[in-house]
């Protein structure tokens, strides 16, 4: 059964950083394209990042600059560092698979000022 957990949210003020992880398992991680979303109260889900299987990066204007996105396939896991955070970068963060549309948990980013 294919399933995807991140991890690495919390709670940081405004300047600091957090890694999240993205590990998959069930799946063939290798030829995935990840994605990152985010999702804040009351706003729809919206992109943040992706990296294909042959590491082509794609960002959110918001977070470009700011944030990385990038995988490592021997460790089926996805990670997006953010930096500079923002209070508007608070959001429940998910990621998704694209090969069978795969979403996890989601993890909490809180930005304090």
């Amino acid at each position: 059964q294919a399933k995807l957990v991140e991890s690495g949210g919390g709670l940081v003020q405004a300047g600091g950083s957090l890694r999240l992880s993205c590990v998959a398992s069930g799946m063939m991680f290798r030829v995935q394209d990840i994605s990152w979303y985010r999702q804040a109260p009351g706003k729809e889900r919206e992109f943040v990042a992706s990296i294909t299987s042959n590491e082509i990066t794609n960002y959110a204007e918001p977070v470009e600059g700011r944030f990385t996105i990038s995988r490592d396939n021997a460790k089926n896991t996805a990670y997006l560092q953010m930096t500079s955070l923002r209070l508007e970068d608070t959001a429940a963060y998910y990621c998704k698979a694209f090969w069978g549309n795969y979403w996890g948990q989601g993890t909490q980013v809180t930005v304090s000022s």
